[in-house]
This record gives C-alpha cells, structure tokens and sequence, in this order.
C-alpha cells in the first residue's frame, strides 16, 4: 500500500506539473509541448528518477527486513498492519463525523420514548454536511444581497444584454475572416489570383453554356459589357448567381450547388470580363449600370438658358462596375 502511495504522489505531481504549464505559458494556439518538445524529456527525466528511487527504497527495504530476526519480522509486521489500519481508521472517523450518526451497537442511546405499532423512532442529528451546505446557503444569501440590492450590482437582464453584445460582436469579428458566411450583404470583390482562377473554372463548368466561354452571351445575356437586367456590382451579381436570375427565364438558384465563397469567385470572375470583346457578342440587354459608390473624377455644369441646367459627369471607366 505504501508504494502505490508513492507511486500516485508521482503521477499526481507530474499531471499537476503538465496542468499549470498549460495554464501558465501564453503560445497562442500552441501548449507548452509543442513550443517546447524538450519539456517532454525533462518530465521523462523526473518519472525515471522517482521511479529509480521508489525502486531502490523498496530493495533497501526488503533487503533490511530479511536481514532481521524471526521475532523481530514478526513484530516489524504487527507494528506495519497496526499502522495501516490507522490510516484508514482516519478516513472512517472522518465519515461518521461528516455524517454523526450512533453506530448500530450505540442506538439505544437516542431511541425516542414512544413509538407506532412497534416502530421505534431514533433521534438523530442533522449530517454536519448538510446543516454546513446550509450555513453556507446563509452566507451566500447575505452576500448575494449585498451585492444586488446594497452596491446596486449589475440585474440579470443588463448582464444579458452585455452577453448579447459580446456575443454578437465576436460573430461579426468571426464573419469578417470566414468566407463561408459571406451573402449578398457582405460580399466584396475579389482580385486575388486564386479566387480569379477558381471562379473562371466554376463559370467554365456550369455558367458558359448560357453565356459563352468568353461571356459574350447565348442564351443568357452579354457579360462583358456594362448594361445588366438584374444591376451590376459584385452584390447585385453574387445575388442573382445565388437567386437565380427572373422567373422563368432560366436562371436557376445555385446556392444549392456552390457554398458563398465559390459564389463570390465566380461574381467576381464575371466583372472581371468587363471591357472584353468577345469574338460574337451578343447586343446589350437592361439597362446601363453605374455604380452609384463610384468616384467622380470631373463635373462639368454647362447653362444652357436660364431655366434649366445641364450636368455632365465622367466616370472612371475602371470604377463602371456591370
């Protein structure tokens, strides 16, 4: 008993070592163990010694007892099992104590004067567990009042609404770099090299044979030039691909076969044949688009007569979005 005693004091320590080595490093994603492998050969290092010593107590032991006497075994072993039965003697005293009740030979001290139909009834005392848990229900009453109802603390619906907040506030910090939640709402332009290629590849795949490979239009609309049925703009666009464009006209929802990010790669892929000539483009369909975010790089104002003014506005064509 004594060895696994020491045996569990080792693993105990080495758990707690590991815990608060965890607890304590800041690595960010990493624990201590994969910032420093070499942790794990100062720990083998430790269970080997303590394993060495346990080991070499326990042959100095044996070694010491066998070179006793008979009458001296016998008493080295009374004096052990008289020690052992102590040790959990404490655990056994401190159970009844928890819950203070007469053992069975002592009940006839707390048998009550009466009983019903033979049915004594013994006049136990309240577990000192549960009138403790009480006297702490007390204390925690007392300072539960104090803090809510004397310091002005915080009610449960304002430590709601701040939770509320938190929470809505690490969602949209989480949407902000996680593509897969994008809508039409949050979509931006992409221009990165990558998300070009793959969007030219999902419009090669499921949108030329309505528009064309080069977007110059067949049975869908003309891509490549800056008037839209449906309003240009990576969000009008991203719309219509994830929608479907008018009711029966053909245009079907793909949100059903591509998740957002491969929606706004190929939306973007899309703007970017704008200004393209295709070898049979087909003729313009809606209505000019203009990005109403564009910037306005020169007006002109030009009075004509004194009743009416006639504006110009040149738009970059870089910032004419379809």
């Amino acid at each position: 008993m004594k060895r696994l005693f020491s045996a569990l004091r080792i693993a105990g320590l080495l758990a707690l070592a590991i815990i608060l080595a965890n607890a304590t490093l800041e690595t960010g994603d990493q624990n201590i163990f994969e910032a420093y492998p070499i942790i794990w050969l100062i720990l083998g290092v430790v269970l080997l010694i303590g394993i060495s010593i346990e080991v070499s107590v326990a042959a100095l032991d044996r070694t010491l007892y066998m070179s006793l006497k008979p009458e001296a075994r016998a008493e080295y072993d009374k004096e052990l099992a008289l020690k052992e039965q102590n040790r959990f003697a404490w655990f056994k005293n401190t159970y009844e104590k928890l819950l203070d009740k007469k053992p069975l030979e002592k009940e006839e001290e707390i048998i009550l004067d009466h009983n019903y139909d033979g049915i004594k009834e013994l006049d136990n005392n309240l577990p000192p567990w549960w009138l403790y848990g009480f006297y702490a229900t007390i204390i925690f009453a007392g300072i539960y009042l104090a803090r809510y109802h004397i310091f002005d603390g915080s009610t449960q619906k304002e430590e709601y609404l701040i939770e509320v907040a938190e929470a809505k506030a690490a969602v949209e910090e989480y949407k902000k770099n996680a593509k897969g939640l994008i809508d039409a709402n949050t979509v931006e332009l992409l221009t990165g090299e990558a998300d070009i290629n793959s969007g030219k590849a999902i419009f090669s795949g499921n949108c030329a044979a309505c528009h064309k490979i080069d977007g110059g239009g067949g049975i869908g609309p003309n891509l490549t030039d800056s008037y839209w049925i449906l309003g240009g703009g990576i969000k009008n666009v991203f719309n219509t691909i994830s929608e479907g464009g008018r009711a029966g006209k053909g245009m079907v929802a793909w949100k059903t076969d591509l998740n957002p990010e491969e929606i706004a790669q190929v939306a973007s892929y899309v703007l970017s044949l704008h200004g393209t000539t295709p070898a049979d483009a087909k003729e313009p369909q809606g209505e000019l688009w203009v990005d109403p975010d564009a910037r306005v790089d020169e007006v002109e104002v030009e009075m004509t007569d004194t009743s009416s003014v006639e504006i110009e506005m040149d738009y970059k064509a870089e910032n004419i979005l379809e």
